[in-house]
């Protein structure tokens, strides 16, 4: 994704959310106010100095690391997720096998998993919105031209978002044909998105040959990925990609191979598509 963004400076409400992320990790971790002090004052300096969401996200958690100590400040969360996610996963598989139509049930379930972000919020009801989900229309609905694309493919790259959420991307995968997907997660921890470690805890390779896109960074940035993944991109026939973070850094790109999958979570990304916040999205740029 290049520097441009809406109005090529970072929006308030962006702000306000990171803010909001960093004083719940203060009180989970029993910051101690010198050091508030030191990474709000590093804050600052991020906000003025980027005006790209990707960038400011991957400095300030870099940041909490450095001051902090921990390494993976939401492993808690993400193991939880994991965990809930497989419960539903065993409630859900057959539910999917008998559907009517177990594509369009099982693409339904991965996008209500995108609600399990806890970088945008500290609470969310996953089975409200699948419930949701598995009643209401996509506001933007390229799902039938997915489809037939899935059908026709020989090689799909999917590119993962968060741990809990890579549940139902399983369930997802297993109604296409596993072998010709590869499932692409983060090169190491930041905030809560999928890692090779989270990957393995679900058993994600059982369905898909998994790779880190060789990136630190909540999104995917092609400018920042490893060359290894960069050549599995380019001979990928067909690529989904999954959540905000990921339709961030590849909304740019011109490229018909692309689906973003997500539900839009915050009012940012809701407008940018046009949409009401809370939307589910299957999108395609013909």
């Amino acid at each position: 994704m290049n520097e441009n963004t809406i109005n090529n400076t970072i929006d308030h409400r962006c702000k306000a959310c990171f803010l909001k992320t960093y004083r719940r990790l203060f009180g989970k971790f029993n910051v101690s106010i010198e050091t508030q002090n030191n990474f709000l004052s590093y804050f600052d300096e991020v906000i003025a100095k980027y005006h790209n969401r990707l960038d400011i996200q991957r400095h300030l958690h870099h940041k909490f690391y450095e001051l902090v100590g921990t390494f993976d400040p939401f492993v808690e969360e993400k193991e939880n997720s994991n965990l809930v996610g497989l419960q539903l996963y065993e409630k859900y598989q057959s539910q999917v096998l008998n559907a009517e139509n177990p594509f369009d049930m099982a693409l339904r379930l991965a996008i209500a998993g995108n609600i399990m972000d806890y970088a945008a919020s500290n609470s969310f009801d996953i089975q409200e919105t699948i419930n949701k989900v598995l009643r209401t229309t996509f506001a933007i609905d390229d799902s039938q031209l997915l489809y037939q694309k899935t059908k026709k493919a020989k090689k799909i790259l999917y590119l993962g978002d968060n741990a809990g959420e890579i549940v139902f991307d399983k369930l997802f995968i297993e109604t296409l044909d596993p072998n010709k997907v590869i499932f692409a997660v983060r090169n190491a921890p930041i905030l809560n998105d999928v890692t090779l470690k989270d990957a393995e805890k679900v058993g994600l390779e059982k369905v898909a040959q998994v790779v880190s896109n060789g990136f630190n960074g909540p999104s995917t940035v092609l400018s920042q990925c490893s060359k290894e993944f960069l050549n599995i991109y380019a001979s990928a026939d067909l690529i989904l990609s999954k959540g905000q973070g990921n339709f961030e850094g590849l909304m740019e790109e011109n490229d018909t191979r692309l689906f973003f999958l997500l539900m839009t979570k915050c009012d940012v990304i809701a407008e940018k598509l046009n949409v009401e916040k809370g939307s589910f999205i299957v999108y395609n740029k013909k």
